[in-house]
């Protein structure tokens, strides 16, 4: 199992922006799937973004479709959500994983292997 490190999380105010990063400890990012969740209080974690490793398919929830961004850092080890426009609602504990089963199955959490710690998100209305 692969501990995976997020960053960039932080309070910031809505409208502002955050860029969170996640990548492997220790190892590079092998995966098929990078996704990133989130869960906000007394609510289940949900899909917020995925992305198809190899090749750079991407795919959103629709609440942050053309406010979020993700994609791979040069390095190809490391996975970068860009968001902007944010809204309070946005607030939440924010995950990455990664997972290898087929594309079809990238909002399902319980297909991916590996998560990070979580990196807290809160936006002020």
């Amino acid at each position: 199992q692969v501990q995976l490190i997020e960053s960039g999380g932080g309070l910031v105010q809505a409208g502002d922006s955050l860029s969170l990063t996640c990548a492997p400890s220790g190892a590079p990012f092998s995966s098929f799937i990078m996704g990133w969740f989130r869960q906000a209080p007394g609510k289940q974690r949900e899909f917020v973004s995925a992305i198809w490793w190899p090749g750079g398919t991407t795919d959103y929830e629709d609440s942050v479709q053309g406010r979020f961004t993700i994609s791979r850092l040069n390095d190809k080890s490391t996975g970068l959500l860009q968001m902007n426009l944010l809204k309070p609602e946005d607030s939440a504990v924010y995950y990455c994983a990664a997972g290898n089963s087929r594309w079809s199955r990238r909002r399902d959490a319980n297909e991916y292997k590996d998560w990070g710690q979580g990196t807290q998100v809160t936006v002020s209305s």
